[in-house]
């Protein structure tokens, strides 16, 4: 009999009893997409360094242009041009302005710019403007972007690509990140093969290896995968020991249930302490976590839905925790095409295609058994009846935390 958690317990629980352990490593602006930032990033310089004009036009003070109109246009005296990529090397006096391009240096002295196509150049040095502008438009000022001081990336973020351009915008060429987790996959059951094999009388390709070292590795992991075990205790002890010797966590995928070759549970507690074994969930009751030290292990069941939902909603928030990143979950909210009754005690997740008809974004459950991998593969996202409700209206809104590509 398993003496389970709620999903909210073994959530909390994973905050107390784990802590990040992950070190820091520089690297170079090209390796650090996908990787979590190890410490807070602050600028040490203003961003952009002088004042900028974001249009084609003229420099001017904006008070030298209030009241012009196409009738009775603002006529000023060129100044003088800014060329691209050099310096202002002039003050712009009271009305007078300065050509400048999109990008280009404003010179001191103007606080606005007026776009080229609001102006006539009248060939006698001057410069005729038809439309007023207001102190600061078209221009960007020095250290709008960023100034010395600034944060402007936090510990834990999962770097981008927007992320890559505004760290070399401050200059940062090595960026320091946490190391990579190694998590260790071992399947286990007499009844698994190889993927590339054929499965013989009551066999069964092992689906989850393959799947959780995708995951992982999606999640920025290395994986090491252990092989598929034989429900022998002594081992696949053995190869737990090896597991936890090489690696930051360890996953188990099968013999977690209560039969008698199911030695998950008495393996891991053998390894050091055993903080659960059951889930008030479905699927993937049967889950265990155990600890090996600091390290954590992971008991999941051997079907493949369970196990891959299982790694979704809890064994990610460990690695989560483990690497001191912030996860980020993306959900969207949309209505069920058909009632669903639920499991009364049990928080009961459900895959689910995304529709949308005239207008309004519906959910579409795929119906499908824990063991049939199928219905992973056409799922574009999941989500989760409360362990209090009985069951759900056609129509009635939930959240959907979309997967499509993960």
């Amino acid at each position: 009999m398993l003496y389970v958690k709620t999903p909210e317990e073994v959530l909390a629980l994973i905050e107390c009893e784990f802590e990040p352990v992950a070190s820091a490593e520089p690297v170079s602006l090209g390796a650090a997409m996908g990787r979590v930032l190890a410490e807070d990033i602050a600028a040490e310089e203003c961003v952009p360094d002088f004042n900028r004009s974001t249009v084609d036009g003229y420099a001017v003070r904006a008070r030298d242009t209030f009241g012009c109109t196409d009738a009775i246009p603002a006529i000023l005296p060129l100044q003088g041009e800014v060329l691209m990529g050099e310096g202002a090397d002039f003050r712009l006096n009271p009305e007078e302005c300065a050509a400048v391009p999109t990008g280009g240096a404003v010179p001191d002295g103007a606080d606005s710019v007026v776009m080229v196509e609001y102006t006539e150049d009248y060939g006698d040095g001057t410069i005729g403007i038809s439309k007023s502008v207001a102190p600061g438009q078209n221009m960007i000022f020095r250290g709008d972007d960023v100034f010395p001081g600034k944060v402007i990336l936090r510990k834990g973020r999962v770097l981008s690509s927007q992320d890559i351009g505004a760290l070399a915008a401050i200059g940062r060429v090595q960026v320091p990140v946490v190391k990579k987790l190694t998590v260790g996959v071992i399947s286990t059951g007499d009844e698994l093969v190889e993927p590339e094999k054929a499965p013989g009388p009551g066999q069964v390709r092992d689906v989850n290896s393959p799947m959780l070292e995708a995951m992982l590795g999606a999640f920025g992991v290395n994986v090491i995968h252990y092989g598929i075990v034989i429900d022998e205790e002594a081992l696949l002890t053995e190869t737990v020991h090896k597991a936890v010797s090489e690696c930051d966590a360890v996953l188990l995928s099968g013999g977690s249930s209560v039969g008698v070759k199911d030695a998950a549970c008495r393996i891991i507690e053998s390894m050091g302490s055993l903080l659960f074994h059951g889930i008030a969930i479905k699927p993937g009751k049967p889950t265990i976590l155990g600890k090996a030290g600091c390290k954590p292990l992971v008991g999941l069941p051997g079907h493949p839905v369970a196990a891959y939902f299982i790694t979704k909603l809890f064994v990610l928030p460990l690695l989560s925790r483990l690497m001191g990143r912030k996860q980020e979950i993306y959900t969207v909210t949309a209505k069920i095409t058909e009632s669903i009754s639920a499991n009364h005690g049990r928080a009961q997740v459900h895959c689910c295609r995304l529709e949308r008809r005239d207008g309004l974004l519906w959910a579409v459950p795929i119906r499908g058994k824990s063991g049939l991998i199928t219905t992973l593969a056409g799922a574009e996202g999941y989500f989760v009846i409360d362990r209090d409700c009985e069951g759900l209206p056609q129509g009635a809104e939930v959240q959907v935390t979309v997967t499509t590509g993960a």
